[in-house]
């Protein structure tokens, strides 16, 4: 594949990252996304064109504002880049042998919204502990045409019994931390890991959203004790369990099915 269109690509994806850095900041303080100029969050000062070049302006300052010299933090390149690497990977995995089917197109359009929207929770949770509505919603309605999408280009014959996988699986884990919510009355999960466990479950299928919640409950376990034992937690503080699922999501869509084939073939033989 051209090294160059993978270049432009990823440039493409750091742009995104950019905006959805804005995305993040303004969800929380609740200024308008689209129609506020983008500021310090030190001094307030208006930033310039020349301020906003994704990554290279963090670099080219020595991670300090132009204006105020305050140290900016790490989140606005890890972001952009982020969003560069998942739009190259959902190219490659979409666009192999530069298959540019409509469908395709519409594919690559939809998981990209969907993935982003996961950067922007993924980083929002674990910032204010909290999985915005604002974002996870309209990413469940576009992995519903997702969906709907996948069941057209299958046929009729394959695409029902895919449509009830991936439903069955976001009903599956979005009840599951209903559950969990009841039997822990409230304080062991909250109302947005059932939203966001069926937008996972709606984009992955059952096989896949078995193997995202495996993952997300054992790095979830492994980073609780590692933070206890280090001093930075306790044992009854709060832990943001979003970005865990999205981590397992993210190797469980990409690599899932090699680990359900190690899985099987390990307890078969």
């Amino acid at each position: 594949m051209d090294f160059f269109i993978l270049i432009a690509i990823f440039i493409f994806g750091l742009i995104f990252g950019s905006f959805l850095n804005v995305v993040i900041f303004r969800l929380h303080t609740k200024d308008g996304i689209v129609n506020s100029r983008s500021k310090c969050l030190f001094c307030s000062h208006r930033l310039a064109w020349y301020d906003l070049f994704p990554v290279f302006s963090f670099l080219s300052l020595r991670g300090k504002c132009r204006y105020c010299k305050k140290k900016i933090s790490w989140q606005y390149p890890l972001v952009e880049i982020a969003a560069g690497i998942v739009l190259v990977a959902l190219f490659l995995q979409i666009f192999q042998n530069y298959d540019s089917a409509w469908g395709n197109v519409l594919t690559f359009i939809c998981l990209a919204f969907i993935f982003f929207a996961l950067i922007v929770i993924f980083v929002f949770d674990l910032r204010h502990y909290v999985i915005p509505d604002e974002v996870v919603f309209p990413a469940i309605g576009v992995s519903f045409l997702l969906l709907f999408l996948k069941t057209f280009l299958s046929g009729a014959q394959s695409g029902w019994p895919l449509f009830y996988d991936y439903l069955g699986a976001a009903i599956f884990a979005g009840g599951f931390f209903l559950f969990l919510i009841w039997i822990t009355q409230g304080k062991g999960m909250g109302g947005g890991d059932v939203k966001l466990g069926f937008l996972l479950g709606l984009t992955a299928g059952l096989a896949n959203t078995l193997l995202t919640l495996f993952i997300a409950f054992c790095s979830g376990a492994i980073v609780g004790i590692l933070l206890v034992v280090c001093g930075k937690k306790k044992m009854k503080s709060m832990l943001p369990f979003g970005p865990f699922l999205i981590f397992g999501f993210l190797v469980s869509y990409f690599r899932g099915s090699e680990i359900i084939g190690w899985y099987w073939e390990t307890l078969l033989f």
